[in-house]
């Protein structure tokens, strides 16, 4: 367990005054991973946080072990709650945060000692709304093995107009997309009432609602933040029966966040094009993959009537793939072929079951 608070981090809880951030943790059948995480929060060089964890019906040892971690550190609430989702969980303590700044992190990941401080440093230099740093993607292949991707932007500080013009490149760098490289301002957050739908993925249309009207952002080539793929139940794993449907709706939200900003520059329209036409591959693979249920006919079926869909032609236009590989993959859509689409859907399913290491390699430099 990290060491004890300083006599002002205590001085700060026990007179009510708002600390400097609230760190905000759904958890749920985390148990071999939820110490680490909560550790890394103690081990903060930045003292003066609170840490709110919501134990979200988790019907393992997680919530013990949470209480057990409160029970050692006054900083750390701990709510026991029946299951009702990360969302619901994450906007429950959003009601409750005190600090100036909030942020997110999951309970099966940990981050760097100097995240916060530096984080929050940035902040408050800048006058930003915003902080968004880099983070590491550890993918874990054969027991404590694992590959380690790296993804982060240059330093930089921008105002309204720079931002829209230049967000493009971090969504290209997936530095957009996640709330747990991110730090933000409460009051702003509560000003534009940000909230985590409940849906499966609410992360990015959370951080949508975020950066639409966003005034200042800071963003740090910092690296702090280790998302672990390792759970048996992790995406290379998961079957999605309306992921489609899901990449459907999140593209027609890119159109309509650009739409808002008035930017249609050749890099941005170039990036959402390809972001579409990159995840409608990952839909085929979503059809092929071993646990979905769908007969050959009806993948048939759906893989028509998808490569039909006028997105596609748009995207397929503008779009610029980055890599040798990619360019492949999209021959048997440009040609609209079900069969060929397919097959090449299959051959990504078996690298993807059967060689987790080879995946996320392939999947970093498409």
């Amino acid at each position: 367990m990290a060491g004890p608070m300083s006599s002002a981090d205590t001085q700060t809880m026990e007179n009510g005054r708002e600390p400097a951030v609230t760190v905000i943790m759904p958890v749920y059948r985390v148990e071999e991973y939820v110490g680490r995480a909560i550790e890394s929060v103690l081990s903060q060089t930045l003292g003066d946080f609170e840490l709110l964890i919501v134990d979200d019906g988790s019907p393992d040892r997680s919530g013990d072990i949470c209480d057990e971690y409160a029970a050692r550190d006054s900083r750390i609430q701990v709510f026991h709650q029946a299951n009702a989702g990360a969302p619901a969980a994450r906007n429950f303590c959003m009601d409750r945060a005190r600090g100036r700044y909030l942020y997110f992190m999951d309970s099966d990941d940990y981050a760097e000692p100097g995240m916060l401080s530096d984080m929050v440093a940035l902040a408050d230099k800048n006058g930003a709304q915003l902080v968004v740093a880099g983070y590491y993607i550890d993918t874990y292949y054969d027991g404590e093995k694992y590959r380690r991707d790296t993804l982060f932007a240059e330093d930089a500080v921008y105002g309204r107009g720079q931002f829209r013009e230049h967000a493009h490149e971090l969504f290209d760098r997936n530095l957009l997309y996640t709330p747990w490289n991110k730090l933000w301002l409460r009051s702003y957050a509560e000003e534009k009432h940000m909230r985590f739908p409940s849906t499966f993925w609410d992360d990015f249309p959370f951080v949508l609602s975020g950066i639409r009207d966003v005034e200042r952002v800071v963003v740090t080539s910092g690296r702090y933040y280790h998302f672990i793929r390792k759970r048996a139940e992790s995406e290379t794993a998961a079957y999605r029966p309306q992921m489609y449907e899901k990449r459907q709706e999140e593209h027609g939200w890119m159109l309509d966040l650009y739409s808002y900003w008035g930017v249609d520059s050749p890099g941005s329209r170039e990036f959402v094009a390809r972001r579409y036409i990159e995840r409608f591959i990952g839909c085929i693979e979503n059809l092929t993959n071993p646990r979905c249920t769908l007969s050959r006919r009806e993948k048939r079926a759906e893989t028509k009537k998808m490569l039909a869909h006028e997105y596609v032609g748009w995207a397929l236009r503008y779009a610029r793939p980055r890599s040798f590989m990619m360019k492949l993959m999209l021959i048997p859509v440009r040609m609209r072929s079900a069969s060929l689409t397919l097959a090449e859907g299959r051959c990504i399913s078996f690298v993807k079951t059967r060689n987790t290491k080879l995946f996320a390699r392939l999947k970093a430099e498409r």
